[in-house]
């Protein structure tokens, strides 16, 4: 590729080993906390993109069309897992996969309008929320069970819609709302992890439609999903995401949250420095 010619062989390698182990760990956080391999692909994509020299209009729709791309294998690996670990009921995703359906193709319409900047300060707004929520040494508790079919309809829509504005599987958004309608953590992960895939294929495709022909985007890439940093990112997540799910159903994953509520938070608030910047 003419662009990263300009490159050095080690700068390249770098480049490689970074996309590499985003892949691993988005995979193992998949299967550990349901949070969606997105969380850690978008901002280390963005990023990357920037050192490149990608331009800002296009380098964030790129990480999230990317990222949502990526999510698809890795969401349906983690629920497998879950599943046949007891962790996934169909009574609990059920009601919410219509609405979130109608959430991704909002966010998809969204995504078409807004520009970069305005992508990464949502993905940096939410992903502070998102940081907190993880932080806080208790969550919010309302009551046991979805909250009726209108409350239910506002839930799938609002993850559906964020999610895929975001690049970012659903569990990141959908566990701790499940948590604090009583949801057992292990089924909340499990539901978090197949609403991945309800989200990750349609709002991939739109990604990709929205793109095509779109000026100043990176070498390799169909539409706004980046084929390199695909190819590299999947493996990995894939390998990966069944070694979450066994890790959080051995282990309390307390400190391990907190700890990637550290890390959201940082990445979140050079984001937001970024986005404002430009």
């Amino acid at each position: 590729m003419e662009f990263l010619s300009a490159y050095s062989p080690a700068w390249l390698a770098g480049l490689v080993v970074a996309l590499l182990v985003t892949g691993a760990v988005a995979g193992i956080l998949a299967g550990l906390l349901g949070v969606g391999g997105g969380i850690v692909i978008v901002p280390v994509l963005y990023h990357l993109f920037t050192l490149l020299g990608i331009d800002p209009e296009v380098r964030m729709h790129v990480a999230v069309g990317t990222s949502l791309a990526a999510i698809i294998p890795t969401s349906i690996i983690s629920a497998r897992a879950h599943h046949r670990r007891g962790g996934l009921k169909p009574e609990l995703l059920k009601p919410l996969i219509p609405s979130t359906l109608i959430g991704v193709l909002i966010g998809s319409l969204l995504s078409g309008v807004f520009s970069g900047p305005v992508l990464a300060a949502i993905f940096g707004v939410v992903a502070l929320l998102v940081a907190l929520n993880m932080a806080l040494p208790r969550t919010l508790d309302l009551r046991d069970g979805l909250p009726g079919r209108f409350g239910t309809g506002v839930l799938g829509l609002f993850i559906g819609a964020v999610s895929t504005l975001m690049g970012i599987g659903g569990g990141t958004l959908s566990v701790p709302a499940l948590s604090a309608f009583r949801t057992p953590m292990h089924i909340a992960v499990g539901t978090g992890a197949a609403l991945g895939v309800v989200i990750s294929i349609p709002g991939a495709l739109a990604y990709l439609i929205n793109g095509l022909g779109v000026p100043a985007r990176p070498p390799a890439s169909l539409g706004y999903v980046n084929l390199l940093g695909l190819a590299l990112i999947v493996p990995m997540t894939m390998l990966t995401a069944p070694l979450g799910a066994r890790i959080a159903h051995a282990i309390n994953p307390q400190l391990l949250k907190r700890l990637f509520a550290l890390f959201l938070a940082i990445t979140a608030a050079r984001m937001l420095i970024g986005a404002f910047s430009n």
